[in-house]
């Protein structure tokens, strides 16, 4: 490895759809640099390599790389436990798209890989560290709706295979909506109320076979083999309760993504999926009013390739794990904080498949909240648009 001097030199395992945004959005910045991207096909690497300007290399070779200091895990799900423990052995830190693992066991044993190299694991998502989501967190934390005592929490849609490319996966095991999309809600409950302490839930499968509606696959059916409609209820060590409603077999619904109730007044938190977002508060029963959005970078709208402008800060979590291992302090989307998320998830699936309350086996500490300024500081390219 390098030496401990920035940028850290960033390598990718996996060039499927989300290594483009990695690669994109690397380069607002400034701890990071991508120089290597890696796949079991060469020739699927060389073309992403070609695309972004960085050099393409086998697997065995990215891993030992000198100028490599941290590898991005963006391989299927049944396989991050392997890659990352493959990357943590040949002595690089890791940063692994969510689901980081697929059980607590898992996660102990890459820490126990991890520890005593000195290395640091982290994992998406990281648009906890978004404007929108940073706001909510800074309502909470100065008391304006007194203390968190339920909520709701609504992912719901009709699946991927209407529009994704290669949407077997998520129907598998590893996926489905609780560890595919589950994880950008329950890791923003974390980081705005801090570690769950048991779970309830009732699960199904509406559907055991689904066909694939998108190119290049259409008319393939799919073997579903993990539930596709969960509802949860989330108990908190801070005595919050929070349902949480996660499915693909909803056409169309009407409500909010999260709701936080407080003893002076309810919070309105858009959708932990993305960075930005309208934040809505109402105060001891008054009209609900949107805040002013602060001026935090990771809420500034930089893409304009959909129906309206949105902030995407993807690879922001990476970033702050590269400077926190250049500065020595804790990264916010740590081992920690990603293991009991995973142990929530896992612990959903349980109790719906028991139909017992499941406690949790692990905790974590709420990450520290990225002020505006922290954010500025993690960035090489200032943004100077309107929040998203």
């Amino acid at each position: 490895m390098t030496n401990q001097t920035s940028p850290l030199g960033v390598g990718i395992i996996g060039c499927g759809n989300i290594s483009s945004a990695y690669l994109r959005l690397s380069p607002l910045f400034a701890a990071i640099e991508v120089r290597a991207i890696a796949d079991m096909d060469l020739n699927v690497a060389k073309a992403r390599a070609a695309e972004f300007g960085v050099r393409a290399e086998t697997v065995t070779d990215l891993l030992s790389a000198v100028d490599i200091d941290i590898v991005v895990n963006l391989t299927i799900p049944a396989t991050h436990f392997d890659v990352s423990a493959a990357i943590l052995t040949a002595g690089k830190h890791v940063y692994s798209e969510k689901p980081f693992v697929l059980s607590v066991s898992e996660g102990r044993e890459l820490a126990a890989l991890a520890e005593p190299r000195g290395l640091r694991v982290g994992s998406a998502p990281d648009t906890f560290l978004g404007g929108a989501h940073q706001l909510a967190r800074h309502v909470i934390d100065s008391g304006q709706i007194g203390r968190v005592i339920s909520g709701t929490a609504f992912v719901m849609s009709h699946g991927m295979e209407h529009w994704h490319p290669n949407p077997t996966f998520f129907f598998q095991p590893g996926a489905g909506p609780v560890m595919d999309v589950g994880p950008y809600y329950v890791s923003n409950l974390i980081q705005l109320i801090g570690p769950v302490k048991r779970v309830a839930a009732l699960s199904a499968t509406p559907q055991t076979r689904r066909e694939i509606l998108s190119e290049p696959l259409k008319g393939q059916m799919i073997e579903v083999n993990t539930p596709t409609t969960l509802m949860a209820l989330l108990e908190f060590h801070s005595g919050a309760a929070i349902t949480l409603a996660a499915s693909w077999d909803v056409w169309a619904h009407e409500h909010s993504p999260m709701e936080l109730y407080g003893t002076e007044g309810s919070l309105f938190v858009p959708d932990p999926n993305f960075f930005g977002g309208e934040v809505r508060v109402s105060e001891r029963g008054g009209e609900v009013k949107p805040l002013e959005p602060w001026a935090h970078p990771f809420g500034i709208a930089n893409e304009t390739g959909g129906a309206e402008p949105r902030a995407n800060y993807r690879a922001a979590g990476l970033a702050d794990m590269a400077d926190a291992i250049l500065t020595g302090r804790a990264h916010r989307c740590s081992l920690e904080m990603s293991l009991h998320a995973v142990d929530v998830m896992a612990a959903i699936l349980q109790s719906g498949e028991t139909g017992a309350f499941v406690d949790l086996s692990t905790t974590c500490k709420r990450p520290e909240a990225l002020s505006p300024q922290a954010a500025r500081a993690l960035m090489a390219v200032q943004m100077a648009e309107t929040p998203a």
